[in-house]
């Protein structure tokens, strides 16, 4: 079975095209664009890793990290972010984020996230 990977950005090209990437590397791979969205997701078919943009309109990505663990502690996060020096990334980890990863993402990079998250989620 496929590792379930939930990518969460308003930057629809990107997401999209992450998520067309990770396919193509064996991942069922889900894009979505807003919070609301990420959470009727997650509630719905619950994935094992979220790839989760840190700023989108109207929502702060550690509000959602926090809605997620509170459903289900077990889904691991990993932030996205455009800002390599990255304030408050430490109010993440009392939260339950797992790790975050710099824009532009380096694939290879974001991979070995992914696989060290998985296999942590399923560890438990």
């Amino acid at each position: 079975m496929s590792t379930k990977v939930l990518i969460v950005d308003d930057e629809a090209e990107f997401a999209s095209t992450l998520a067309e990437r990770l396919v193509i590397r064996g991942y069922n791979a889900k894009a979505v664009y807003q919070g609301d969205d990420a959470m009727q997701s997650v509630k719905n078919d619950p994935p094992d890793v979220i790839l989760l943009d840190l700023r989108m309109p109207g929502v702060n990505g550690f509000e959602i990290l926090q809605t997620i663990k509170a459903f289900d502690p077990t889904i691991e996060v990993i932030l996205l972010t455009g800002q390599p020096q990255t304030e408050g990334m430490s109010e993440g980890v009392p939260t339950g984020l797992f790790d975050y990863i710099v824009k532009p993402v380096d694939i290879g990079e974001l991979i070995k996230k992914i696989i060290n998250a998985n296999e942590k989620r399923h560890k438990r």
